[in-house]
């Protein structure tokens, strides 16, 4: 029998990721950050005592061989269970058959598998076991820790981040590969290139590839990129609308746009929509982002930005999308300013300081006889009866000072707006001279 196993054991039927699964800590790749001499992670495994952890990091990373190891090499039972596939029950067991096992002396490593897709009620419900020691917990997350699981939980728990695997050490999984296959992998330089490229930085899902490329090449045949690319499918792209990469996503076209970096905003926003976020969500932050961050710096963006839309809504994809870039280059090659978001924002906060001042009556109307007795009106000067269209009269409450919240920079459009605001201040500060006022003082 064990001749047999010894025959068999290792044999190439075995799955490829099988066969190169690690075991042991040096046999991991790319987590040198967490793993390497004096690595945080490292320091807990060579102490012999591991403390309850989160492993954050996208798919393919190693979290669960990682853990697997974790339990072997401090002699821990290891038990394993998915968010997506276990409930309460299957929790209830786990803990239970820990307990008598700790009753012996031996110790369980639980590893939970996209944690984060336990509710909060489920998530309370591991404390009082990881307090008291009866399991230690290592939970997975391709989800940030700090939005997806209770703060309880987080408090007792370390965060480790994984890495998407580099290039380089996809390059170490190609070399296990070719020792186990016992030849050099099928392909030129260009399509290796390629093939690496096509991970992402996945390497569960590159030894698939390695494994397909594999199969389905003769053992004198090389395939070049053209070939390879028929042999391989193209991997659909790693996006979720709803959790924390669609808001990175959108958080880097914002940021990429407001650096004016054209080239990198249409890079993310193509991510984007290739991922499958729904266009009519970026147009609505990309008109954002025509009156936030371009403003009036260049009154065109924000026009452009509606029309962009619009085009949107009777073109639909792929051909609407060509309004979406000719937006975000605009957008990104604009001029940049958010003097009227600042200045909105100083405005609404003295709003709420003055709340209850009336404006000065010289503006008020006066559609009564009452009205006009109580000097509704007396005093107003119609602008446009004056020489240079301007009264430079004061139209802020009369027990309030002249505020300043509009602040235009020296950039695009805003340098003549600029202008004209400091020719209006001259004039109000000449007007007042000659009236033997102060610039803010009613008549």
């Amino acid at each position: 029998m064990n001749g047999q196993q010894s025959l068999f054991g290792d044999t190439v039927s075995r799955p490829l990721a099988d066969r190169m699964r690690p075991g042991t800590i040096g046999e991991i790749v790319g987590q040198d950050d967490l793993l390497g001499s004096g690595a945080p992670l490292r320091r807990m495994i060579d102490s012999g005592k591991l403390s309850s952890f989160i492993l954050w990091g996208p798919p393919g990373c190693g979290k669960t061989t990682l853990a697997r190891i974790l339990a072997n090499v401090t002699s821990m039972r290891f038990v394993a269970l998915s968010a997506v596939f276990s409930g309460v029950a299957d929790l209830r067991k786990a803990f239970e058959e820990a307990e008598k096992y700790r009753a012996y002396g031996e110790g369980t490593l639980l590893f939970i598998d996209e944690i984060h897709r336990f509710n909060r009620a489920q998530q309370d419900g591991f404390l009082p076991y990881v307090e008291n020691g009866t399991v230690t917990l290592v939970g997975a997350t391709t989800e940030n820790p700090s939005f997806e699981l209770n703060s309880a939980l987080l408090s007792r728990c370390k965060v480790f981040v994984l890495k998407p695997l580099a290039p380089e050490a996809l390059e170490q999984l190609i070399t296990r590969a070719e020792a186990l296959q016992h030849r050099p992998l099928p392909v030129d330089d260009a399509a290796r290139k390629i093939l690496v490229e096509l991970a992402d930085g996945d390497g569960r899902y590159f030894i698939n590839l390695l494994e397909t490329v594999y199969d389905l090449t003769g053992m004198n045949e090389v395939l070049d990129p053209e070939t390879l690319l028929k042999v391989v499918q193209k991997r659909a792209p790693v996006y979720d609308k709803d959790r924390e990469g669609h808001y990175n996503l959108i958080s880097a076209l914002h940021k990429s746009l407001r650096g004016s970096d054209t080239d990198a905003a249409l890079y993310w926003a193509a991510r984007m929509i290739e991922g499958g976020e729904d266009p009519k969500y970026l147009l609505r932050r990309l008109t954002r982002f025509a009156s936030e961050d371009v403003g009036l710096a260049d009154p065109q963006a924000l026009p452009l930005a509606i029309a962009a839309w619009e085009s949107y809504d009777r073109l639909g994809s792929p051909e609407g999308e060509l309004a979406i870039a000719e937006l975000i280059v605009y957008l990104g090659t604009a001029p940049k300013s958010n003097s009227v978001e600042t200045a909105w924002m100083a405005a609404k906060k003295c709003a709420r300081e003055y709340s209850s001042l009336t404006p000065p009556s010289h503006i008020l109307n006066a559609p009564t006889g009452l009205m006009k007795e109580l000097g509704y009106g007396e005093g107003y000067i119609y602008d446009h009866d004056t020489p240079e269209g301007f009264s430079g009269q004061n139209y802020f409450p009369e027990s309030m000072s002249r505020q300043k919240f509009f602040h235009p920079v020296e950039r695009g459009f805003e340098r003549e707006i600029r202008r004209r605001l400091d020719y209006w201040e001259q004039l109000r500060r000449r007007i007042a001279g000659e009236r033997g006022q102060s610039p803010g003082q009613k008549k």
